[in-house]
């Protein structure tokens, strides 16, 4: 069962139970279904046909769903698209930040001392981490890296936000299951629109929560009785802890371990198997800083990532990293979480530095992905994002043409598809 279906089920069992058999069943078998006429949907005009036409159809569906129409009166009557996050949502970056330059930007000796004043200062953590089993320092790295330890948490009205997204219709259903949650946060009493601030894509709070997410994991970390993740950091860690938690995170195990990896190494491997670390050894593939691997680690299996290629660091990624990207489907993101995490914890440096990286253009990038669909390695659609499927065809790619098969786009490997295609031409 999907989500809204449950939601509706859920909503309807609040109701009389002879309403909740439906018309056929609560008046007999072959009953004829009685008339029920639409809402009625009197909202004034927001100047855009379009956005009237959405809002219309959304209020329609959000009675149908249970929401009371006086919320929905109130809350959506003057509603107008903001155009700045129309903006945002459809701007695609002209040039793709490095991993590297990321991990540099928000693995920061500042950040790291602000981090463990933040930390030491909040004696709620010790609590929270032997509560969840989620690591203090991993927490705080999320704090961090989501809001700078409560510094910026968006100014956008997340009722306004989520109805542009879902009305400019790129990921309508999305916006809409998150605009159904944020009124039913305001429906609930539980916080007036007017806390409801955010990000521009509807993510609230110090740990930056979307609605949905807030009524299915946000809790009471301070002990007030209320889970207020913009004015409370307890709340909004311990309502991080109990995300990870619920996600599936392994109390006791790590995220990732640096590795190096021994001449001759089949790149291949990366974003491949998931083997234990004494399978990955037999392999040569170790420890980069010498020490043993954990008792809790030596039976977890582990993916080897290389997210700059062969010519910089690599790592065994455990089963937290990716309990991680629950939190921000990115591997940059899980892997600078990670990696803040242990310098906060008082590891040292990475063994290998990462390297310098040429940012690649869009146009590049979906260049590469189109010459590698022509030359019969599919990337999917050449969008410009180089995830998963852009890089296992590049590691195809390399194999077949005796290359160093890291999946890893340069400007080089780019100008070198682009070469090959033209040739073929």
């Amino acid at each position: 069962m999907d989500r809204r279906s449950f939601l509706a089920l859920l909503v309807a069992g609040c109701a009389d139970p002879a309403a909740n058999l439906g018309p056929q069943l609560a008046m007999g078998p072959g009953a004829p279904t009685p008339y029920r006429p639409e809402p009625t949907v009197d909202l004034p005009p927001s100047g855009s046909p379009t956005f009237d036409a959405w809002l219309r159809e959304f209020y329609i569906k959000a009675v149908k769903a249970g929401l009371p129409s006086d919320l929905l009166d109130r809350e959506l009557r003057g509603l107008t698209p903001n155009d700045r996050i129309s903006a945002l949502d459809s701007r695609q970056p002209e040039f793709s930040r490095p991993v590297s330059d990321y991990i540099r930007g928000v693995v920061t000796d500042d950040r790291i001392a602000i981090g463990a004043r933040k930390r030491d200062a909040l004696p709620a953590l010790a609590d929270i981490e032997a509560r969840h089993g989620v690591p203090r320092n991993v927490l705080v790295a999320i704090w961090g890296l989501e809001s700078g330890f409560g510094a910026i948490l968006g100014d956008f009205d997340v009722i306004r936000a989520m109805a542009t997204l879902a009305a400019d219709g790129r990921r309508r259903e999305f916006a809409e299951d998150q605009l159904m949650a944020a009124l039913k946060i305001i429906g609930s009493g539980e916080f007036p629109r007017s806390r409801l601030v955010g990000s521009w894509a509807g993510a609230m709070g110090q740990t930056q929560f979307i609605p949905t997410t807030f009524l299915a994991t946000a809790i009471d970390g301070d002990g007030d009785g209320r889970r207020d993740l913009w004015g409370s950091s307890a709340d909004a860690l311990a309502s991080a802890a109990n995300l990870l938690s619920k996600a599936g995170w392994r109390r006791g195990e790590s995220w990732h371990r640096e590795v190096t990896v021994p001449a001759g190494f089949d790149y291949a491997l990366t974003e491949g198997p998931r083997e234990t670390p004494g399978a990955w050894a037999q392999r040569g593939v170790v420890p980069a800083d010498g020490r043993p691997i954990s008792t809790a680690d030596q039976n977890a299996e582990a993916e080897l990532i290389a997210p700059s290629g062969a010519a910089g660091p690599m790592f065994l990624a455990f089963h937290n990293h990716f309990m991680i990207r629950r939190y921000n489907n990115s591997t940059a993101y899980a892997l600078g979480v990670g990696l803040l995490a242990q310098r906060l914890g008082g590891e040292g440096r990475l063994v290998r530095d990462w390297p310098q990286e040429t940012p690649l253009a869009l146009a590049d990038r979906t260049a590469a992905q189109t010459a590698l669909n022509q030359l019969g390695f599919e990337a999917g659609a050449p969008d410009g994002i180089v995830g998963v499927n852009t890089r296992k065809a590049l590691r195809a790619y390399q194999q077949a043409r005796g290359l160093v098969a890291d999946g890893y786009l340069s400007l080089e490997m780019v100008r070198r598809l682009r070469s090959e295609v033209g040739a073929a031409n």
